[in-house]
């Protein structure tokens, strides 16, 4: 989860909304991919820390699945990334912050809840939340 913190500090540093993602195959106890958003850089509403992670790690393992790794991100993630999620077949989801508004894991839709569900990990979520809440009121309150 550190590392995924040093990946949305870097975000927020950017100007990107402070949101950082790792994914770690813990049974070879290797890091397969870290980042932070990149929406505004790239121009591109679907790059998510956890979507672009989840491109890398699959890329780096040749392999369209992803079971058995597991994603650390320091907000819930958004339907599109639990989806995502969902369809990389990840073993775990840990995340940080709770996301009343836009949250898809234990709010709003509760992705992984819904029968159209095909896979649903292991969800632990509101790892280091008070730290990632401060890391995003900080980011927003500059800009208001």
């Amino acid at each position: 989860m550190d590392l995924a913190f040093k990946e949305a500090e870097a975000a927020g540093l950017r100007g990107e909304v402070p949101v950082g993602a790792v994914i770690v195959d813990p049974a070879q106890g290797v890091v397969l991919a870290a980042a932070g958003n990149e929406t505004e850089a790239r121009r591109d509403p679907t790059a998510h820390a956890e979507m672009l992670v989840i491109r890398a790690a699959a890329a780096k393992v040749d392999a369209a699945r992803l079971a058995g790794c597991d994603l650390y991100v320091t907000l819930e993630p958004c339907a599109m990334c639990a989806a995502a999620a969902s369809m990389a077949r990840l073993r775990r989801v840990v995340y940080g912050a709770y996301d009343p508004k836009g949250g898809a894991v234990d709010h709003g839709p509760r992705f992984f809840n819904q029968p159209t569900c095909h896979h649903r990990p292991e969800v632990v979520g509101g790892v280091a939340a008070s730290r990632a809440e401060d890391l995003l009121k900080a980011f927003f309150r500059e800009r208001r």
